[in-house]
């Protein structure tokens, strides 16, 4: 497994420039995220994406949440009402996931039964520089084995666990895992789906 460091103020762009290229090539990575390290790839690398259906045994019918590299790149993959907008602006980069309808820009693989995709932007700046300069969304799955009773908190961990099966990793020091809030949002509706490490004692007195 090939380890970047990146800087997360000044990120080396040899660095970005290597991970990015991996990318685009169809390859799978480990990277840091605000709440725990996740495993990806490009939204529209299909053989990445069953890469990561079988390092993580799921059935295929359950989709992937992906990352976003800012607000404006959500309207291209989810249906963003002014609420919806509004509330994200609050919120993002944060610790959330936001469950929205999907766009026809969205890969089938990434849409639930409901025409719906849960999409992330993180508040972690090396992962958000990524995004942005491969120039579309990544998939973001736990950093778990599947018979692990908690993900991986660092690369020794990741290196452990997944050593033979992801080639690169993006080290963002130790993350204490935590799941993120996931929140689904229709006709300006908000349901909370799951409360996680992001505030949700104001959501329902938003305006």
């Amino acid at each position: 497994m090939k380890v970047f460091e990146i800087h997360p103020v000044n990120p080396q762009q040899r660095h970005v420039e290597k991970v990015v290229a991996h990318l685009k090539q169809g390859g799978v990575f480990a990277f840091p995220t605000d709440t725990c390290y996740a495993l990806g790839c490009s939204i529209f690398e299909k053989k990445a994406i069953d890469e990561l259906y079988r390092i993580k045994r799921l059935p295929s019918q359950k989709p992937f949440s992906f990352i976003c590299g800012d607000l404006k790149d959500i309207s291209t993959y989810a249906v963003v009402s002014n609420y919806a907008y509004k509330l994200m602006r609050k919120l993002l980069p944060g610790p959330y996931t936001f469950v929205l309808p999907a766009t026809r820009d969205v890969p089938k693989l990434l849409r639930s039964k409901r025409k719906q995709v849960g999409i992330r932007v993180p508040d972690q700046p090396v992962t958000l520089e990524i995004v942005r300069q491969l120039g579309h969304p990544i998939i973001s799955t736990t950093c778990q084995k599947p018979d692990a009773e908690t993900p991986c908190a660092d690369i020794p961990d990741i290196m452990d666990a997944f050593d033979h099966l992801v080639p690169l990793a993006v080290d963002g020091g130790f993350i204490y895992p935590e799941e993120s809030t996931v929140v689904a949002i229709e006709d300006d509706q908000v349901e909370i789906l799951r409360a996680g490490k992001g505030d949700t004692s104001w959501f329902g007195t938003f305006e």
